[in-house]
Formats: C-alpha cells, structure tokens, sequence
C-alpha cells in the first residue's frame, strides 16, 4: 500500500512549510520507522527531489522515554507508538509539538517544561513516607514520561507563563504525598490550581495511559484541602 506523509519542515528563524513523500508499506511500520528511513538515507520527495534528513528526536523507539513525541494527524502522539495501519486514508501530517519552540524540523525544545518543573521545586527535602494504599498512585505518578503532548492541548497552557499544565500536578502528586514541604503546596497553587480550566483534554492524549484527571484530583485535595 501507498502511503502520504506530510511532513513539516522548518529551519532556525524560518517559516514553516510542508514537504510530500510517498512510502510503500504493509501498514505494519510507525512513523518513527518511517522517518528513521528518510533520515538516514538520500530520499525522494514525491516531487522526485532529493530531500534532506528530517530533524526529529528520538531515544528508546518503545515508548518508554517521551522523546518522539510529535503532532501527527493534529494529535499530539508518540511517533513510535503511531502505526500506519491506524490511518486508513494513507494520509498523514506530521508536525512538531506546538507549545514548544521548534528547533528544525520535528525537533522542539522542551527546556522550558523541565525547568518549570525546577521552579516548582519538585523534589524530597527529608525521607519519604511510604503507605501501602496509595503505593499504586505514586508508582502511576513516576510514569510520567515528561513528554508534553498533555501541554500540547492544554487550552491554558502557554510557555513562558507562570501556568505549568499537568506535567506538574502528576509529578507533584508524588512529592506531596511523599513529604511535608509546604512549599511545594504553595507552589502548586501558585502554577496549577488557580488556572486549570479542568478541560481535561490532558487526561485523553497520554502516552502513558497515565490516570492524569484521578492524580490531579489526589494533587488537589493534598495541596489545597490537606487530606
């Protein structure tokens, strides 16, 4: 079968536009398999142009680490979970995340997201307690691949602004219910919980699987209610 993949290219400081390719397969490769291809050989674009490697990211291809993550068909995603047989149009645009500054390519810069999560100070200052009844929460809340799809469609979420979305209340879920920092409640109210708009569109794009609307909620009634 005959495949169209779209792909978004930009270069430093430049304007974004599309480039065309065309790819025969089963319908068994993800689109990361596709764009290891393309990038590490001399393709043809549909124009029977040579093209050059697409810039993307990636490091375990299993779905394990985040790095992949891309917009494919307008859905933030992982390129290496995206099988072709999932789209039968054959038809695919693959573009870079688009709350982060692109880099080149499908390459995005998510340093703003990690070092938001420094501000927020997300992390044990003593020994941390362990309860046997919400061990599974904290477990589910490590799995948090730090990917940025859930930003990727957060309506309230912008970079640069003091609101961090839900890569923090998964992650602060952990630390709050693990120590006794105040600060880091303080925190949590001061960049999660006075701006959420409780769309939850997060809840539906992770990765992960992660149970992001049940964290925030366990997040919430630590920080703000103390239970």
């Amino acid at each position: 079968m005959e495949y169209t993949l779209d792909i978004a290219r930009q270069s430093p400081g430049g304007k974004p536009w599309r480039q065309t390719f065309l790819v025969e397969d089963s319908g068994e490769s993800s689109v990361s398999t596709i764009l290891d291809s393309i990038s590490s050989q001399v393709s043809l674009d549909a124009e029977g142009e040579p093209a050059e490697p697409v810039v993307w990211e990636c490091g375990c291809l299993q779905g394990k680490c985040g790095a992949c993550a891309m917009r494919i068909n307008g859905v933030p995603r992982l390129a290496c979970s995206a099988f072709l047989r999932e789209f039968p149009k054959r038809r695919i645009l693959v573009e870079p995340l688009g709350k982060f500054p692109v880099i080149k390519d499908l390459a995005v810069d998510r340093s703003g997201m990690f070092e938001s999560l420094k501000q927020a100070k997300l992390w044990l200052e003593g020994e941390a307690f362990n309860s046997k009844f919400r061990h599974d929460a904290c477990y589910q809340s490590a799995m948090c691949l730090m990917c940025g799809c859930c930003l990727d469609v957060c309506p309230n979420f912008m970079p640069d602004e003091e609101f961090f979305g839900a890569a923090l209340a998964v992650n602060a879920y952990r630390i709050l219910e693990q120590s006794e920092a105040k600060s880091i409640a303080l925190e949590y109210k001061k960049r999660y919980w006075h701006t959420c708009g409780k769309s939850l569109s997060c809840d539906k794009v992770c990765p992960a699987k992660l149970p992001v609307e049940e964290l925030m909620a366990r997040a919430n009634a630590i920080a703000i209610w103390g239970k």
